[in-house]
């Protein structure tokens, strides 16, 4: 028969004191740990502009804002960004040889992002990435940012022969102006509407695939513009403004007139959760040359 060894005045199985006093001390530690968790959390960039927002969870957008964005292919927003961070995203690439060395109007910085906390919080920004979720119904998911100087003057082109997805044109640019835009240092030229056209790609206009053929692209394009008659616009921006654009916009630089002025700003662009992405510039007949991305983290 089993032996009952508990001392008197003991129920079995109960623990003592000093147990008690080890789960409380736990409990304290793990207590302190979670507010150390949220508080770290609270100071991250997208959280507090979500926490700071009491709106957040209606959509950004009216309808009629909505609507323009899907009838003529751009909206400009205003994402609120604070003042200090454009000017970050300005100083902080500074010093980078595409920023200061030999400008000419193909100058750019490459995803930025990776040493420029102001150009990823831009990028990341919480009320651009609800915009964009409300136009697509689908997460946004940002792949490169490019930081420019001046003008680029490019030629008329759309993004889709550079950034394509499957389904299609799950793909967007949102430019950011990081300082005051207009027509005198090389405001964007777009069409409106241009992106219910037919997208063209490189079997409409070369004979094989890659960047040798490109500029078989731009002359296709540029003839496309003229034979249709289509009207540009331009992008006037104030500083923080962000002009979105959807893939198969047409669009290009603007002449940079005042060439003593900078037109700081930044395009940031976005692919869309469950997709397949390819690069149309390199793909040709039944070949997709795929993309294989680093999403800005």
């Amino acid at each position: 028969m089993p032996v009952d060894t508990a001392p008197a005045g003991r129920y079995k199985g109960r623990p003592n004191r000093g147990h008690y006093s080890g789960v409380r001390v736990m409990s304290l530690t793990m207590l302190g740990l979670r507010h150390r968790v949220a508080g770290a959390m609270k100071r991250l960039p997208m959280v507090r502009d979500l926490l700071a927002s009491p709106t957040w969870r209606r959509p950004p957008l009216t309808a009629d804002q909505y609507g323009q964005y899907h009838g003529s292919g751009h909206i400009v927003i205003t994402p609120g960004f604070p003042t200090a961070v454009l000017d970050r995203a300005i100083s902080e690439l500074a010093d980078h040889p595409d920023m200061r060395e030999n400008l000419h109007h193909g100058s750019r910085v490459f995803d930025g992002w990776k040493v420029s906390a102001a150009v990823r919080e831009i990028a990341l920004s919480t009320y651009v990435l609800r915009v964009l979720h409300q136009l697509y119904g689908r997460k946004p998911r940002p792949f490169q940012t490019l930081n420019f100087p001046i003008g680029t003057e490019q030629k008329v082109h759309s993004d889709v022969i550079h950034f394509a997805s499957d389904p299609p044109t799950f793909m967007c640019g949102v430019w950011v102006a990081l300082e005051d835009i207009d027509l005198g240092n090389g405001a964007l030229v777009y069409y409106p509407g241009s992106h219910k056209l037919p997208v063209v790609t490189m079997e409409d206009v070369a004979p094989g695939p890659g960047p040798e053929h490109y500029p078989l692209y731009e002359k296709h394009i540029e003839k496309m513009v003229k034979d249709l008659k289509l009207e540009p616009a331009r992008a006037i921006l104030r500083k923080g403004q962000a002009l979105i654009w959807a893939s198969n916009l047409l669009h290009g630089g603007g002449t940079h007139v005042d060439k003593s002025r900078t037109r700081h700003s930044q395009v940031t662009h976005y692919f869309f959760e469950g997709c397949q992405y390819y690069q149309p510039l390199s793909s040709y007949g039944g070949y997709r040359h795929l993309k294989i991305d680093e999403w800005v983290r």
